[in-house]
This record gives C-alpha cells, structure tokens and sequence, in this order.
C-alpha cells in the first residue's frame, strides 16, 4: 500500500495541471501498449486498448477478445481538474514596486490555502499555428503574502477576510511590471519565441513535495488529491482489468471542470464519453441495450471525519483513513448512488477482499455532487458515487490515508470487470 501511495505521490507531482495529468496518463497507458483514437479520425475497432485525449480530458479502454458489439460497459469516471488560482489573459500587474500576477478563483477553493507558500505555474501556452506546448515552473516562483498580524490585530478573534480580488495577486519579484513579462519569461523556460504566443492556460500550484506523515508514516499529505487519487487509482485499475475482464468493456475518463460545474466541451455534461461509449456499443442503434446493461462508478474524494469539527459529520456515516474509500449517498441526487449501484459497489469491494464505509451528510449541512449525476442523467447509465476519505478538501495541500487509493484501485478493478 505504501508503495501504491508513493507512486501517486510521484503522478501528483508530474501533474500540476489537468493537461500535464493528462500527459502523464498517456505516457503510463502508453507503456502497456495502449494506441491512441484520434478524435478528428476513423474510429478504431476490434481488440486492445485505446485513449483518446482532448485538452486536460482523457479517455481509455479495452476491449477484450471476446466482446462482441453491444457488450456492456463499467466505467470508471473521475476528474482532472482541482481547485486553484488561474492565471489570466493578460497576466502582468503590481503595485508599490511589486510584480505580480493577476488571477481568478477557479473552482471553490480554500482561499486562505494559498497564503505564505511557495507556488509553481504550470499549463500550457498555446502558440498562432495552433500548436500547444505544456510548461511547468516546478520551484519557488509565487507567493501570496498575508498581511501581518501587527497590521491586523483582530485576525485571531475575527477571522481571516480575504477579497479575492484584492488580496490573493501573488507576488513574483520587484520592480515595474511591463506588459508582457511573464509570457515571455515562461516562453523562455519552454524555448519558444515569445512573440508566437498567443494565448495560454495556466494555474498556480504548491511545489512541496507530497510526504507521508504521522509517527507510523500512515497518512499521504499532498496537493491535488481532490481528485488526482481518483485519476490514479482510475488508470491503474483500467490496466489492471485489461488482464481479468471477460465480458464486459472497461472504460476510464478523467474530465477536465469538474470544479466548475462540469458544462464544458471536455466536461461531464458535454457529448465527449457519449460519442465514445456510443462507438464503443457498435452505434446508436445498439447503445440502448448496451448502456442499459453497463455501471459507471463515479469516483471523487469524500469528507474525512474532522476531529476538531465532528459537529459537521453525520455521526452514524464518519469516514476516517485507511478503514477502504467510502459510499457515497444522497437522498436528493447529489450523488448517483441507489440500492443496486450500491450492491455492484458492495460485490467488487468483496471480490477484492477491500474494506469500505459510508459517507452521508448532516440533514442541515448540504452536500457537495459529483459527475456521476451528471452522466446518469444524460447517458441513462446507472452511476454509484463512491471516494477515498480526505481532511482540507479543496486546500493547497490535503490528507488522506496511505491505504486507502491502494483499496480504491483494488475495488475498481473488480468494479471494471463485473459481469453480473
């Protein structure tokens, strides 16, 4: 399991934006032999695997020997993107002889997360010919600064206020800022002509390394858990069914804007993993059946239970680490899961000998949603939420158990190559 956890550390790492997670999911599919499906191409048919990547979505599949046209599907869908601070189009700005960066709030992060650390930038630039080029500042570039406490002597009793457009431009040098600068200094850093820039993605992100914490080493702190564990565990266990499954199609998505809603081209509510699934099923003639026999787990971290805010939790359905990831139920729809998706989840967590809990929110707390009501409500495939026990979700940096993607990946597997 350390193992497991360690190298997740290593995919968090190479994966400071969805595009870069998107790269590194390609490079590991890839080296099993996986062949790209372009999208703008003939589809390819017959056996094997095959991912098809558009911008920070990507997907994956195999199909077995044996599988005839119209087999079902289990689909493990996940997310690439996570809360952070955008960079925007025209980035240069500062103020009494300080550079820095203009941002926006992407997703609902935890704004105070990102005061006092040392923050990398990372996406991609995009050149006139329409080329992209992917670039990562993994050191010390950024900082957000807090204002002192002797400038603010009631911050302790009163609580941080933050104005997200006045108090979280991060710093990143002295003197004027020019128009300009920032682009051509991180053109530099890729070797490409500053001047064949002409636009750019870019977000912020925490360069300490992930670390395994606690007397025991039995907990992972790390950034972009929300949702990168999902992601990982997702990859390794569409690999890992490629040598098991019989009968039955496994499938991997990792969308891009999740964190925002999930209307977008490469999100959850656009038409990508339908026009897939629908090739997949032999065309839309045959898809009804095909759609109706197949399961999709919707995989996103879940609320550890806080132990200095216990009064937030359920006291019946607390999730704590390393006990297997967590169930995830609503009676509104915000998560997907009903009786039959929850046993489908039950069996692989039997099959794979994996512990698992349940996580239900207060009556009086709402509860955050996944893309698993979204794909059920327009694909008509049965979904089950289901995701590993966190502490500061949606922060810089969180925590969950080193055990527990180790059981995800586990039950995923058997999810993915259930034929009942």
């Amino acid at each position: 399991m350390t193992d497991l956890a360690q190298d997740l550390a290593a995919f968090i790492t190479a994966a400071p934006s969805p595009y870069h997670a998107v790269a590194e999911g390609v490079a590991r599919l890839t080296a099993a032999g996986y062949t790209e499906q372009p999208e703008t191409g003939p589809w390819l048919g017959g056996p094997g695997g095959r991912y098809l990547v558009r911008d920070g979505t990507l997907l994956a599949w195999f199909v077995p020997e044996d599988a005839p046209p119209g087999s079902p599907m289990r689909i493990f869908a996940a997310h690439t993107d996570s809360p952070t601070l955008k960079v925007k189009p025209r980035p240069d700005t500062g103020a009494a002889g300080w550079r820095q960066v203009a941002v926006e709030v992407y997703g609902g992060a935890l704004w105070n997360s990102w005061l006092d650390r040392d923050l990398g930038l990372a996406g991609r630039l995009v050149l006139f010919d329409g080329t992209t080029v992917l670039v990562d500042v993994h050191r010390p570039l950024l900082r957000v600064p807090q204002l002192a406490i002797h400038l603010d002597r009631q911050v302790n009793q009163q609580g941080l206020q933050l104005d997200p457009q006045q108090h979280l431009l991060p710093v990143w040098g002295l003197g004027a800022a020019e128009d300009g600068d920032l682009i051509d200094f991180l053109a530099g850093e890729v070797a490409v002509d500053p001047d064949e820039v002409a636009a750019h993605d870019l977000v912020v992100h925490d360069v300490t390394p992930p670390a395994l914490l606690g007397e025991e080493e039995e907990l992972l702190a790390a950034p972009r858990l929300d949702n990168l564990a999902s992601v990982h565990a997702g990859i390794g266990a569409l690999l890992a069914a490629a040598d098991g499954v019989a009968g039955v199609i496994p499938v991997f998505v990792g969308f891009d804007h999740e964190e925002v809603g999930s209307a977008s081209a490469t999100g959850a509510a656009g038409p990508l993993l339908e026009t897939v699934l629908t090739a997949l099923a032999g065309g839309f003639d045959a898809r009804g059946a095909a759609f109706a026999a197949s399961r999709c787990l919707s995989v996103d971290v879940t609320h550890a239970a806080h132990p200095n805010y216990l009064g937030h939790h359920e006291p019946a359905h607390r999730c704590v680490p390393n006990e297997g990831p967590a169930l995830k139920v609503n009676a509104n729809q915000r998560y997907a899961t009903d009786a039959p998706g929850a046993a489908a989840w039950h069996r692989a967590c039997r099959d794979a000998g994996v512990p698992s809990q349940v996580f239900v929110s207060r009556n009086n707390l709402p509860c955050g949603t996944t893309v698993g009501p979204i794909l059920s409500t327009r694909l008509g495939i049965r979904a089950v939420d289901v995701g590993i026990p966190v502490l500061s979700m949606h922060s810089a940096r969180e925590l969950c158990g080193v055990a527990d993607p180790g059981y995800m990946a586990a039950a995923a597997t058997a999810f993915l190559t259930d034929p009942a």
